[in-house]
Protein backbone atom coordinates (compact mmCIF):
# COMPACT_ATOMS: atom_id res chain seq x y z
CA UNK A 1 0.00 0.00 0.00
CA UNK A 2 2.99 2.60 1.23
CA UNK A 3 4.86 1.50 -2.25
CA UNK A 4 1.68 2.40 -4.46
CA UNK A 5 0.81 5.82 -2.53
CA UNK A 6 4.65 6.17 -3.16
CA UNK A 7 4.55 5.21 -6.87
CA UNK A 8 1.49 7.47 -7.31
CA UNK A 9 2.82 10.94 -5.82
CA UNK A 10 6.37 10.09 -7.48
CA UNK A 11 3.84 10.11 -10.76
CA UNK A 12 2.28 13.09 -10.07
CA UNK A 13 5.45 14.90 -8.74
CA UNK A 14 6.68 14.32 -12.57
CA UNK A 15 3.43 14.72 -14.29
CA UNK A 16 3.46 18.59 -12.30
CA UNK A 17 7.05 18.80 -13.05
CA UNK A 18 6.53 18.21 -16.48
CA UNK A 19 3.35 20.96 -17.22
CA UNK A 20 5.31 23.08 -15.24
CA UNK A 21 8.68 22.67 -17.98
CA UNK A 22 5.81 22.99 -20.56
CA UNK A 23 3.99 25.98 -19.45
CA UNK A 24 7.68 27.80 -18.94
CA UNK A 25 8.79 27.10 -22.52
CA UNK A 26 5.37 28.00 -23.88
CA UNK A 27 5.51 31.16 -22.14
CA UNK A 28 8.70 31.75 -23.29
CA UNK A 29 7.60 31.06 -26.69
CA UNK A 30 4.72 33.25 -26.41
CA UNK A 31 6.96 36.42 -25.47
CA UNK A 32 9.29 36.01 -28.04
CA UNK A 33 6.11 35.90 -31.01
CA UNK A 34 4.71 39.01 -29.28
CA UNK A 35 8.47 41.08 -28.99
CA UNK A 36 8.40 40.02 -33.09
CA UNK A 37 5.23 40.62 -33.37
CA UNK A 38 5.74 44.01 -32.20
CA UNK A 39 8.71 44.70 -33.66
CA UNK A 40 7.14 44.18 -37.17
CA UNK A 41 4.37 46.68 -36.03
CA UNK A 42 6.64 48.76 -34.89
CA UNK A 43 7.56 50.75 -38.16
CA UNK A 44 3.62 51.45 -38.89
CA UNK A 45 3.60 52.74 -34.93
CA UNK A 46 5.97 55.14 -35.50
CA UNK A 47 4.69 56.59 -38.43
CA UNK A 48 1.36 56.89 -37.06
CA UNK A 49 2.79 58.46 -34.15
CA UNK A 50 5.27 60.93 -36.65
CA UNK A 51 2.77 61.54 -39.80
CA UNK A 52 -0.67 61.50 -38.48
CA UNK A 53 -1.44 61.53 -34.15
CA UNK A 54 0.96 64.51 -33.67
CA UNK A 55 -0.12 66.87 -36.85
CA UNK A 56 -4.22 65.35 -35.16
CA UNK A 57 -2.90 66.86 -32.16
CA UNK A 58 -1.16 69.75 -32.58
CA UNK A 59 -3.85 71.02 -35.25
CA UNK A 60 -6.35 71.21 -32.52
CA UNK A 61 -3.81 73.09 -30.47
CA UNK A 62 -3.53 75.69 -33.38
CA UNK A 63 -6.74 75.86 -34.04
CA UNK A 64 -7.18 78.46 -30.89
CA UNK A 65 -4.00 80.19 -31.79
CA UNK A 66 -2.89 82.63 -34.68
CA UNK A 67 0.37 81.47 -36.31
CA UNK A 68 1.43 82.83 -39.56
CA UNK A 69 4.43 80.46 -39.24
CA UNK A 70 7.01 83.86 -39.31
CA UNK A 71 6.41 84.10 -35.28
CA UNK A 72 5.45 81.36 -32.37
CA UNK A 73 1.75 80.78 -32.18
CA UNK A 74 -0.56 83.53 -29.82
CA UNK A 75 -3.46 81.62 -28.18
CA UNK A 76 -6.57 83.44 -28.76
CA UNK A 77 -9.12 80.93 -27.78
CA UNK A 78 -12.28 80.67 -29.79
CA UNK A 79 -11.29 83.70 -31.98
CA UNK A 80 -10.95 81.26 -34.99
CA UNK A 81 -14.43 80.63 -34.50
CA UNK A 82 -15.79 83.69 -34.00
CA UNK A 83 -14.36 84.92 -37.48
CA UNK A 84 -15.62 81.68 -38.88
CA UNK A 85 -18.95 82.75 -38.39
CA UNK A 86 -19.13 85.83 -40.04
CA UNK A 87 -16.72 84.90 -42.34
CA UNK A 88 -18.79 84.93 -45.80
CA UNK A 89 -16.58 82.67 -48.06
CA UNK A 90 -16.83 80.03 -45.02
CA UNK A 91 -20.23 79.07 -45.27
CA UNK A 92 -20.33 79.36 -49.59
CA UNK A 93 -17.37 76.76 -49.45
CA UNK A 94 -19.55 75.20 -46.59
CA UNK A 95 -22.85 75.26 -49.31
CA UNK A 96 -20.17 74.13 -52.10
CA UNK A 97 -18.81 71.22 -50.28
CA UNK A 98 -22.23 70.13 -49.51
CA UNK A 99 -23.49 70.37 -53.24
CA UNK A 100 -21.01 68.51 -54.76
CA UNK A 101 -21.12 65.96 -52.07
CA UNK A 102 -24.71 65.20 -52.25
CA UNK A 103 -24.91 65.42 -56.04
CA UNK A 104 -21.96 63.43 -57.15
CA UNK A 105 -22.15 60.96 -54.41
CA UNK A 106 -26.01 59.44 -54.96
CA UNK A 107 -25.55 59.59 -58.99
CA UNK A 108 -21.92 58.19 -58.84
CA UNK A 109 -23.37 55.42 -56.66
CA UNK A 110 -26.56 55.01 -58.94
CA UNK A 111 -24.58 54.44 -61.82
CA UNK A 112 -21.94 52.03 -60.47
CA UNK A 113 -25.15 50.06 -59.60
CA UNK A 114 -26.02 49.45 -63.26
CA UNK A 115 -22.46 48.99 -64.24
CA UNK A 116 -22.45 46.36 -61.78
CA UNK A 117 -25.37 44.45 -62.83
CA UNK A 118 -24.66 44.79 -66.43
CA UNK A 119 -20.72 43.65 -65.99
CA UNK A 120 -22.20 40.69 -63.37
CA UNK A 121 -23.26 38.69 -66.53
CA UNK A 122 -21.59 35.90 -68.25
CA UNK A 123 -20.50 36.97 -71.55
CA UNK A 124 -17.71 37.06 -74.20
CA UNK A 125 -14.85 39.31 -73.30
CA UNK A 126 -16.86 40.72 -69.77
CA UNK A 127 -13.17 41.12 -68.02
CA UNK A 128 -12.12 43.22 -70.78
CA UNK A 129 -14.73 45.72 -70.29
CA UNK A 130 -14.61 45.14 -66.57
CA UNK A 131 -11.02 46.48 -66.53
CA UNK A 132 -11.59 49.53 -68.87
CA UNK A 133 -14.54 50.86 -66.55
CA UNK A 134 -12.31 50.38 -63.43
CA UNK A 135 -9.15 51.90 -65.24
CA UNK A 136 -9.78 55.63 -64.40
CA UNK A 137 -9.91 54.78 -60.68
CA UNK A 138 -6.12 54.10 -61.03
CA UNK A 139 -5.27 56.74 -63.06
CA UNK A 140 -3.78 59.66 -61.33
CA UNK A 141 -6.76 62.62 -60.16
CA UNK A 142 -3.52 65.42 -60.97
CA UNK A 143 -3.65 63.79 -64.62
CA UNK A 144 -7.02 63.00 -65.12
CA UNK A 145 -8.13 66.18 -64.55
CA UNK A 146 -5.41 67.74 -66.49
CA UNK A 147 -6.90 65.99 -69.28
CA UNK A 148 -10.37 67.06 -68.48
CA UNK A 149 -9.70 70.54 -68.38
CA UNK A 150 -8.47 70.52 -71.57
CA UNK A 151 -11.94 68.54 -72.65
CA UNK A 152 -13.98 71.27 -71.29
CA UNK A 153 -12.59 73.98 -72.91
CA UNK A 154 -15.45 76.03 -74.66
CA UNK A 155 -13.73 76.92 -78.18
CA UNK A 156 -10.84 73.98 -78.38
CA UNK A 157 -12.65 71.24 -76.29
CA UNK A 158 -13.67 67.51 -77.80
CA UNK A 159 -17.25 68.36 -75.63
CA UNK A 160 -18.67 71.49 -77.02
CA UNK A 161 -16.54 70.25 -80.66
CA UNK A 162 -18.93 67.13 -80.39
CA UNK A 163 -21.80 69.31 -79.39
CA UNK A 164 -21.12 71.52 -82.70
CA UNK A 165 -21.59 68.47 -84.93
CA UNK A 166 -25.20 68.55 -84.18
CA UNK A 167 -25.47 72.35 -83.89
CA UNK A 168 -25.84 72.45 -80.32
CA UNK A 169 -23.33 75.88 -78.68
CA UNK A 170 -21.93 74.24 -75.48
CA UNK A 171 -21.40 76.13 -72.67
CA UNK A 172 -18.28 76.99 -71.41
CA UNK A 173 -18.23 74.42 -68.36
CA UNK A 174 -15.71 75.60 -65.55
CA UNK A 175 -15.28 79.10 -67.20
CA UNK A 176 -19.49 79.14 -66.43
CA UNK A 177 -20.48 79.94 -62.58
CA UNK A 178 -23.44 77.38 -63.46
CA UNK A 179 -21.91 74.68 -65.21
CA UNK A 180 -18.69 74.94 -63.09
CA UNK A 181 -19.41 72.42 -60.53
CA UNK A 182 -21.04 69.92 -62.44
CA UNK A 183 -18.49 69.73 -64.44
CA UNK A 184 -16.07 68.91 -61.72
CA UNK A 185 -18.98 66.18 -60.88
CA UNK A 186 -19.04 64.58 -64.16
CA UNK A 187 -14.94 64.63 -63.85
CA UNK A 188 -14.68 63.17 -60.09
CA UNK A 189 -17.81 60.35 -60.97
CA UNK A 190 -15.81 59.30 -64.42
CA UNK A 191 -12.94 58.64 -62.16
CA UNK A 192 -14.04 57.03 -59.04
CA UNK A 193 -17.04 55.38 -60.23
CA UNK A 194 -14.85 52.06 -60.89
CA UNK A 195 -14.14 51.62 -57.23
CA UNK A 196 -17.97 51.53 -56.33
CA UNK A 197 -18.81 49.49 -59.53
CA UNK A 198 -15.90 46.92 -58.22
CA UNK A 199 -17.46 46.64 -54.34
CA UNK A 200 -21.04 45.90 -55.82
CA UNK A 201 -19.88 43.54 -58.51
CA UNK A 202 -17.83 41.68 -55.56
CA UNK A 203 -21.44 41.98 -53.61
CA UNK A 204 -23.89 40.87 -56.39
CA UNK A 205 -21.24 37.74 -56.82
CA UNK A 206 -21.38 37.20 -53.64
CA UNK A 207 -25.37 36.14 -53.86
CA UNK A 208 -26.26 32.73 -53.79
CA UNK A 209 -27.97 31.60 -57.14
CA UNK A 210 -30.73 29.70 -55.04
CA UNK A 211 -32.22 32.54 -54.01
CA UNK A 212 -32.91 33.84 -57.56
CA UNK A 213 -34.55 30.45 -58.24
CA UNK A 214 -36.91 30.12 -55.29
CA UNK A 215 -38.11 33.80 -55.90
CA UNK A 216 -38.71 32.44 -59.77
CA UNK A 217 -40.47 29.23 -58.45
CA UNK A 218 -42.45 31.52 -56.72
CA UNK A 219 -43.48 33.49 -59.75
CA UNK A 220 -41.50 36.76 -59.05
CA UNK A 221 -40.64 39.08 -62.23
CA UNK A 222 -37.46 40.70 -62.53
CA UNK A 223 -37.95 43.74 -60.31
CA UNK A 224 -39.42 41.94 -57.51
CA UNK A 225 -36.22 39.84 -57.77
CA UNK A 226 -34.09 42.59 -57.70
CA UNK A 227 -35.88 44.38 -54.82
CA UNK A 228 -36.72 41.69 -52.64
CA UNK A 229 -33.46 39.96 -53.18
CA UNK A 230 -30.32 41.70 -55.06
CA UNK A 231 -31.34 44.87 -52.95
CA UNK A 232 -31.35 43.33 -49.19
CA UNK A 233 -28.40 40.97 -50.45
CA UNK A 234 -26.37 43.76 -51.82
CA UNK A 235 -27.18 46.16 -48.91
CA UNK A 236 -23.85 45.51 -47.17
CA UNK A 237 -21.84 46.39 -50.01
CA UNK A 238 -24.03 49.38 -50.46
CA UNK A 239 -23.74 50.59 -47.22
CA UNK A 240 -19.71 50.21 -47.62
CA UNK A 241 -19.74 52.42 -50.90
CA UNK A 242 -22.35 55.31 -49.19
CA UNK A 243 -20.17 55.56 -46.13
CA UNK A 244 -16.48 55.72 -47.85
CA UNK A 245 -18.01 57.65 -50.76
CA UNK A 246 -19.58 60.62 -48.49
CA UNK A 247 -15.77 61.07 -46.36
CA UNK A 248 -14.22 61.32 -49.93
CA UNK A 249 -16.54 63.21 -51.38
CA UNK A 250 -16.03 65.69 -48.48
CA UNK A 251 -12.16 65.45 -48.44
CA UNK A 252 -12.02 65.90 -52.40
CA UNK A 253 -9.43 68.98 -53.30
CA UNK A 254 -7.29 67.61 -56.29
CA UNK A 255 -9.68 67.73 -59.09
CA UNK A 256 -11.06 71.40 -57.37
CA UNK A 257 -7.22 72.31 -57.08
CA UNK A 258 -6.41 71.44 -60.93
CA UNK A 259 -9.40 71.81 -63.13
CA UNK A 260 -10.89 75.07 -61.50
CA UNK A 261 -8.87 76.52 -59.15
CA UNK A 262 -12.09 77.21 -57.10
CA UNK A 263 -13.42 79.37 -59.85
CA UNK A 264 -15.31 81.41 -61.53
CA UNK A 265 -16.32 83.33 -58.45
CA UNK A 266 -15.68 80.79 -55.91
CA UNK A 267 -18.10 78.78 -57.45
CA UNK A 268 -16.10 75.57 -57.52
CA UNK A 269 -14.24 76.57 -53.86
CA UNK A 270 -14.97 73.56 -51.57
CA UNK A 271 -13.98 73.77 -47.55
CA UNK A 272 -10.69 71.85 -48.19
CA UNK A 273 -9.53 74.18 -50.92
CA UNK A 274 -10.67 77.08 -48.70
CA UNK A 275 -8.72 75.24 -45.64
CA UNK A 276 -5.66 75.09 -48.15
CA UNK A 277 -5.88 78.70 -49.60
CA UNK A 278 -6.21 80.10 -45.83
CA UNK A 279 -3.42 77.81 -44.21
CA UNK A 280 -0.70 77.86 -47.22
CA UNK A 281 -1.24 80.86 -49.15
CA UNK A 282 -2.82 83.46 -46.68
CA UNK A 283 -0.63 81.70 -44.28
CA UNK A 284 -3.62 81.70 -41.26
CA UNK A 285 -2.68 78.11 -40.03
CA UNK A 286 -4.66 78.55 -36.79
CA UNK A 287 -7.44 79.74 -38.95
CA UNK A 288 -6.98 76.65 -41.44
CA UNK A 289 -6.88 74.70 -38.30
CA UNK A 290 -10.30 75.64 -37.38
CA UNK A 291 -11.88 75.03 -40.39
CA UNK A 292 -10.18 71.28 -40.64
CA UNK A 293 -11.65 70.65 -37.09
CA UNK A 294 -15.32 72.00 -38.63
CA UNK A 295 -14.86 69.91 -41.54
CA UNK A 296 -14.11 66.90 -39.08
CA UNK A 297 -17.00 67.00 -36.92
CA UNK A 298 -18.94 67.55 -39.83
CA UNK A 299 -17.92 64.19 -41.47
CA UNK A 300 -17.95 62.37 -37.48
CA UNK A 301 -21.62 63.18 -37.56
CA UNK A 302 -22.54 62.72 -40.72
CA UNK A 303 -21.00 58.67 -40.12
CA UNK A 304 -22.42 58.62 -36.97
CA UNK A 305 -25.84 59.02 -38.46
CA UNK A 306 -25.28 56.61 -41.57
CA UNK A 307 -24.31 54.10 -39.01
CA UNK A 308 -27.63 54.72 -36.91
CA UNK A 309 -29.96 54.05 -39.96
CA UNK A 310 -28.02 51.40 -41.57
CA UNK A 311 -30.40 49.59 -38.59
CA UNK A 312 -33.30 50.10 -40.75
CA UNK A 313 -32.06 49.14 -43.83
CA UNK A 314 -28.28 47.26 -44.08
CA UNK A 315 -29.27 42.93 -44.16
CA UNK A 316 -28.00 41.74 -41.24
CA UNK A 317 -26.65 44.98 -39.71
CA UNK A 318 -26.41 44.32 -35.98
CA UNK A 319 -25.04 47.40 -33.70
CA UNK A 320 -22.08 46.25 -31.80
CA UNK A 321 -23.39 46.60 -27.93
Amino acid sequence: MAAALKTRRDGESLWAAKLREFRRAFTGLRREESIAGYMFLLPNLIGFLVFMLFPILFAFYIMLTDWSLAKPPEFIGLKNFDTMVNDRLFWKSLVNSFYYTFVAVPTGIFIAFWLALALNRKMRGIIFFRTVYFLPQITLTVAAATIWRWIYQPEIGMINHILDWFGIDGPKWIHDTKWAMPSVIIMSNWQGIGFAMLILLAGLQGIPEEYYEAASIDGASGWQRMRYVTLPMLSPAIFFVVVTSLIGAFQAFDQFFVLTQGGPADATTPLTLYIFNNAFKFFKMGYGAALAAVLFVIILIITIIQWQLAQRWVFGFEEDE
